[in-house]
């Protein structure tokens, strides 16, 4: 599988033209194919967007005055999909399309709905048709629609349903298929590995982090908080993770995460992780 990682991992490292090349070059030198993208990091993103995003623990920086382009060509860096939201490809579906193509990805992903109740059946039944249409658009354009999850998806809605299953049966494979996140899924208490078997080929992009407790100095209780930890650091099952990826089909993996990265520093902790994916490829 060919690796990329997350943009969402470089907004405090990506602030001025040159910390973005010093950033990519060291991504290139881990051995990484590119980056995935956020269309709210490519484009000058309004101060509220920015504060509400650091808010969620994942500091989007002031990287939308680069010329990403310029700055993923000189390093010799791809780009595997792009992130965006449902109502910007509901507003203009080309617009959308035009972003991805001038990057060189055929593939859009939606990132999840804000403010929405995965608990009711009917307003996820409802999201279901949404996917469909926005996907049916994008296909008019040549791009495929992906969607991404958190652990929200694991609620039981009201008619005794998962969020999840809901959108696996009630979007059309030819329209809607997955970027599957097995860390949100483990956090929220699931079998990663089963649910990406019930995705099977449908499941098109793999999310990966590694899952533990990072300790300094005695513990003050017997229980530590867990968070997101470099590959292979934590507790996670990921070669077997790795293996359901493999049986699905999946041509690329995609590392985030958000926080607790070793000494605080993002890109030295994709490194670290860099070491425990190329023991896969």
């Amino acid at each position: 599988m060919k690796t990329y990682v997350q943009q969402i991992m470089l907004g405090t490292v990506t602030g001025s033209e040159k910390a973005a090349r010093e950033t990519l070059a060291r991504i290139k030198a881990a051995g990484y194919d590119g980056l995935e993208l956020n269309s709210f990091m490519i484009h000058p993103t309004p101060f509220l967007v920015r504060m509400l995003t650091k808010a969620a623990g994942m500091p989007a920086g002031k990287g939308g005055k680069l010329d990403w382009e310029a700055l993923l060509r000189d390093e010799g860096l791809s780009v595997v999909s792009l992130h965006t939201d449902l109502g910007s490809i509901e507003r203009d579906a080309a617009a959308a399309a035009a972003d991805a193509k001038r990057f060189g990805t055929d593939t859009v992903v939606i990132t999840g709905m804000y403010r929405f109740d995965y608990g009711s059946e009917s307003g996820v039944k409802a999201l279901a048709k949404r996917l469909n249409k926005a996907g049916e658009q994008l296909n008019a354009h040549g791009i495929s629609l992906l969607y991404h999850n958190h652990n929200v998806e694991l609620l039981l809605t009201d008619g005794n349903r998962r969020a999840y299953e809901i959108l696996i049966d009630e979007t059309d494979p030819s329209l809607v298929n997955f970027e599957f996140d097995s860390y949100w899924f483990t956090d929220g208490g699931a079998d990663a590995k089963a649910w990406m078997r019930r995705l099977g080929p449908r499941m098109k992009l793999w999310h990966v982090t590694d899952r533990g407790s990072r300790q300094s100095g005695p513990a003050m209780t017997p229980i530590l908080t867990c968070d997101s930890m470099e590959l292979g650091t934590g507790n996670m099952d990921l070669s077997e993770l790795w293996r359901a990826a493999e049986e699905n089909g999946v041509q690329s993996v995609i590392l985030e995460s958000h926080k607790n990265w070793i000494g605080k520093d993002p890109v030295k902790s994709l490194e670290m992780s860099a070491k425990w994916l190329k023991g896969r490829r």
